[in-house]
């Protein structure tokens, strides 16, 4: 099996010092670039805080923690922290021009054997591969937030990676204690943003058309959907601009995946980005995480088979396009989004017939991107 010995992580943000934190856990030498000292220094606090976290807890001796702190190099010069790198992991913002730039500066330095992985969650791995002049050893490698509590990792494959490059970042993945599930093609959203994004949209859609409350459609997304949090609530969680960042990248390339609703982009206009700024969908008091109230007698009050039909579709097509197998998905939605019940189980409760009816009036209604997919009409339970 191909071997990694030393990493480079891009980009000292959240997701680069936690990504450079579960490697020098997992035992290798982390170089952490960025490109000033002081957004450095704050990361390797952030570091040193998560680590002592977890000697309090009892999950590290002191010892160990000292040591795992001191495989991290902070660096700023780029042509020094490629030095002798196998790996580089860029986890620079979610801009192509910003990446465009990187890619250049690194191909300029980076040595033959080093393979390229970005830590991007909604760019084209094929388009940023084309930056650079080893397209068939770039990969994406999509981390969740954070790193050091998140389970998955979306592995996704250019047009043009080879296979010695898929096979030693999943080995990689694996080393650091993660769970990797193999995205086949270098679709819109991967697998994950493939189900939550236009999630999202159809909730706002829902609220206008059923004529409910946010909380009686997030309390049928947490107990008859079996969602850790209700949609709305798990869009203010994550960030809405986030959300409207994917939802932006995901619309650019495919427009059939989701028909954005106005509503988050005037929120995030507004700055109103969910938990983190005080305000999203629903209103927050302090800095601290708070859920909103959802209960089950809120939960009788809605049948969300609307959006159960649109997950379900989604998924039904990342099944049939080869994009993911049914056990893939059913991890990533598991470690990702947390669903306590496989999405198709969720599907056959509500009566796949339903599901594909559904579909079909909504397309009738809405448009053929609603139209059911073949996986979901040869559907047989189990």
């Amino acid at each position: 099996m191909p071997s990694i010995s030393k990493i480079t992580v891009l980009g000292s943000g959240i997701m680069g010092h936690g990504i450079a934190q579960v490697s020098a856990m997992a035992g290798y030498s982390v170089t952490l670039r960025d490109i000033d000292a002081s957004l450095l220094d704050k990361a390797l606090e952030k570091v040193k805080w998560s680590l002592n976290k977890l000697v309090e807890k009892q999950k590290l001796t002191q010892i160990e923690a000292e040591k795992i702190f001191h495989r991290i190099t902070p660096e700023i010069n780029l042509e020094m922290s490629l030095k002798d790198a196998d790996l580089l992991i860029e986890a620079v913002p979610e801009n192509l021009e910003l990446k465009r730039k990187v890619y250049a500066d690194v191909d300029k330095f980076a040595e033959e054997k080093t393979m390229y992985a970005s830590n991007t969650s909604t760019l084209p791995i094929t388009e940023m591969a084309a930056l650079t002049h080893r397209p068939e050893r770039f990969i994406g490698l999509h981390f969740f937030n954070p790193p050091q509590l998140m389970r998955l990792v979306e592995v996704i494959p250019g047009r043009n990676t080879n296979q010695y490059t898929i096979d030693t970042v999943l080995d990689f993945v694996m080393q650091v204690g993660k769970e990797p599930v193999l995205c086949r093609k270098d679709i819109a959203g991967f697998i994950v943003n493939r189900i939550f994004i236009p999630l999202v949209h159809e909730a706002a859609y829902s609220l206008e058309a059923d004529g409910v409350s946010m909380t009686q459609i997030d309390s049928a997304v947490k107990y008859k959907m079996g969602f850790p949090m209700g949609i709305f609530e798990l869009a203010d969680y994550t960030g809405l601009d986030v959300v409207f960042k994917a939802t932006s990248e995901m619309f650019s390339r495919d427009k059939r995946i989701v028909k954005p609703h106005p509503k988050i982009e005037e929120l995030v206009d507004a700055q109103y980005l969910g938990q983190k700024s005080g305000r999203g969908f629903y209103e927050y008091s302090g800095s601290t995480f708070q859920r909103i109230d959802l209960t089950p007698e809120e939960a009788a009050k809605y049948n969300p088979i609307r959006l159960v039909a649109v997950s379900a579709n989604n998924a039904a097509w990342l099944i049939s396009n080869n994009v993911c197998t049914r056990e893939d998905l059913d991890k990533a939605l598991r470690l990702g989004m947390g669903l306590k019940t496989d999405l198709f189980n969720t599907a056959e409760k509500f009566g796949m017939q339903n599901i594909v009816e559904k579909l079909r009036e909504m397309a009738a209604k809405y448009g053929s991107r609603y139209e059911p997919d073949v996986y979901l009409e040869n559907y047989k339970n189990g």
